[in-house]
């Protein structure tokens, strides 16, 4: 794989992938069949995979996961260490019409918060945003805003439980039975618990 997209240095583009972008950050990679729209704002270390799509207006940050099949549509912002699974859809239209040539104005935006993962095959409904280190499961529909740290299943997606930053589920204590970290309650999620000053 060589570097492509005019001056964008340091990004892999698979022979049979096709990066039109400019705002591309080093150490990106784009597979067979994936295509980065111009105008789409990708950064460092993202792993674009086979027959994804970026369009135009989305944004990508550092280090997000793009597997097979998914499709970021004008409009989507995904936060830094976001994974995003196999066929995950976004819609960014609520009232699409093929004879309503609708602006991007109309459009409505949504965001994905720093380290959340979507499973294979979610669809997360415009309008909405994912909170930090949220976790949607395989299959589930997002028609509304996910709490930061949710676990969310289910059409429509209904919170479930809670994760810790590892992904691991939280029991009623909110302490990760895996690596330890404690979390507490902040406005409709969570957030990883302070650690006391040291005296």
């Amino acid at each position: 794989m060589a570097a492509t997209t005019g001056s964008t240095t340091g990004v892999r583009v698979h022979p049979q992938g096709l990066c039109e972008s400019t705002d591309v950050g080093e150490g990106t990679r784009v597979w067979a069949f994936a295509h980065v729209l111009p105008g789409a704002r990708v950064g460092r270390d993202c792993n674009i995979c086979d027959c994804a799509f970026v369009e135009d207006g989305a944004v990508l940050g550092d280090n997000v996961t793009v597997k097979n099949g998914t499709l970021v549509f004008s409009g989507v912002t995904c936060e830094d260490d976001v994974f995003l699974g196999p066929n995950v859809l976004f819609t960014n239209d609520l009232r699409p019409r093929a004879a309503i040539k609708r602006g991007p104005e109309a459009l409505l935006s949504t965001v994905v918060r720093r380290g959340a993962t979507l499973g294979a095959g979610s669809v997360v409904v415009c309008g909405t945003e994912i909170g930090d280190h949220a976790f949607v499961a395989a299959g589930a529909v997002v028609t509304r805003s996910v709490p930061a740290h949710a676990f969310v299943a289910g059409n429509p997606a209904q919170v479930k439980g809670w994760v810790c930053v590892c992904g691991e589920r939280l029991g009623d204590d909110l302490v990760c039975p895996e690596c330890g970290t404690a979390h507490e309650r902040a406005g409709k999620g969570l957030r990883v618990r302070p650690r006391p000053a040291r005296r």
